[in-house]
């Protein structure tokens, strides 16, 4: 038999220690530089197994520098914001999870020692005392982060793990009747009724009716061009933003029944010139949601409307009455949630599918309009 005593390893090297104790030694795959493995081991043939491994797992590409986990959270969770390219108010709302609902946990840990036991307790302590839809963005941000440590071999295994915890169910909005639509138009102050309107029977956003100016409006073929959106920061600043994708970017058609209400309403409540805002505040500045929240909640309170329906319901409400007939493509389409090329050619549109689905709109408000007029003749 071969006398292998005294051959030297042709990979790391083991010593023992003062203590008794075995060292394994090797080489960084990277920088060269020696390095020494994480743990000591009581014989030498204990260190000799984990230097193969270490060995096997260097072969294999799947060694990672044990020192890079060290990287604190907070640390690392900074040069990841820093490195997203975001828009503003996105970033500022990263930035506000980040620093409210991680870092009060996570911030000073080392990537490395983070655990999915520790996640799933995180998770539990933060429903405990924040709304779900909070905790399910916060955790979506955490396994970000934590993705990219993945990809940067700061960590091999990202511990969100949790199934489940990346979304939740959204309870179903309420749906308003064209007749409470009405209502509740008739019931808010005037500058607004428009609003309250083209958001029921447009589905555009609350952003998107917002920045619209005088320019996006077209009268002569009934529609909108939804162009910017806009946004307003933790600071009260207001700006326009670009959609968030090209779908953003569309026209609109509105039923030829609002004509009346749209005309009035440039006369009366928009602002100057084209680029002028068609909604503007009570003073004459930028519309703002705070601005607007009370006039709303007045008015649904008059009209008797159940107090649980937000303005973006509105939204809904259109999605749900242009639905009748439209085909999934055009329903997308129309709200902004496709992705088709935004240079569409614009009286195409217009006088397509779309203007016929603002005039189904336009016949259930007849009907409504119909009712009403019954009723008021029967009094």
């Amino acid at each position: 038999m071969a006398n292998n005593q005294g051959r030297r390893r042709r990979f790391g090297s083991v010593r023992q220690l003062k203590s008794g104790r075995w060292q394994a030694r090797f080489r960084d795959p990277v920088t060269g530089q020696l390095r020494t493995a994480e743990e000591t081991y009581p014989t030498k043939t204990d260190a000799e197994v984990a230097l193969t491994h270490i060995e096997a797992d260097i072969t294999r590409g799947q060694w990672s520098d044990p020192d890079a986990g060290k990287v604190q959270f907070g640390q690392y969770a900074t040069g990841w914001l820093n490195d997203r390219k975001l828009a503003a108010r996105s970033r500022e709302r990263h930035e506000s999870v980040i620093r409210l609902h991680l870092l009060p946990t996570f911030g000073e840990r080392p990537l490395a020692t983070i655990t999915t036991v520790q996640v799933r307790a995180w998770r539990t302590a933060c429903l405990a005392r924040t709304g779900e839809p909070t905790v399910v963005k916060a955790y979506q941000i955490m396994r970000a982060i934590l993705n990219t440590a993945v990809d940067d071999e700061l960590i091999r295994r990202n511990p969100c793990r949790i199934k489940g915890a990346d979304r939740y169910d959204v309870p179903e909005r309420p749906v308003l009747t064209v007749a409470e639509v009405y209502a509740v138009a008739d019931s808010i102050v005037p500058r607004y009724r428009l609003l309250v309107l083209l958001a029921a029977f447009t589905g555009l956003r609350f952003g998107e009716l917002a920045s619209l100016r005088r320019r996006d409006v077209d009268t002569e073929n009934a529609a909108l061009m939804v162009r910017r959106s806009q946004a307003e920061m933790q600071t009260g600043a207001l700006f326009d933003k670009a959609p968030k994708s090209d779908a953003g970017v569309r026209p609109v058609a509105f039923p030829t029944e609002l004509l009346p209400d749209v005309k009035a309403h440039l006369d009366g409540f928009s602002g100057a010139g084209r680029d002028g805002h068609v909604f503007l505040g009570p003073q004459g500045g930028w519309l703002r949601r705070s601005n607007f929240r009370d006039d709303w909640i007045n008015a649904r309170t008059k009209a008797g409307v159940t107090a649980d329906v937000h303005f973006h319901d509105l939204r809904h409400t259109g999605n749900t009455l242009a639905a009748s007939g439209a085909s999934l493509r055009e329903l997308m389409t129309r709200m902004g949630h496709s992705t088709p090329r935004a240079a569409l050619i614009y009286q195409h549109v217009v006088s397509g599918r779309d203007r016929e689905i603002a005039d189904r709109l336009g016949s259930m408000i007849r009907e409504a309009e119909g009712r009403r007029a019954s009723r008021e003749g029967e009094e």
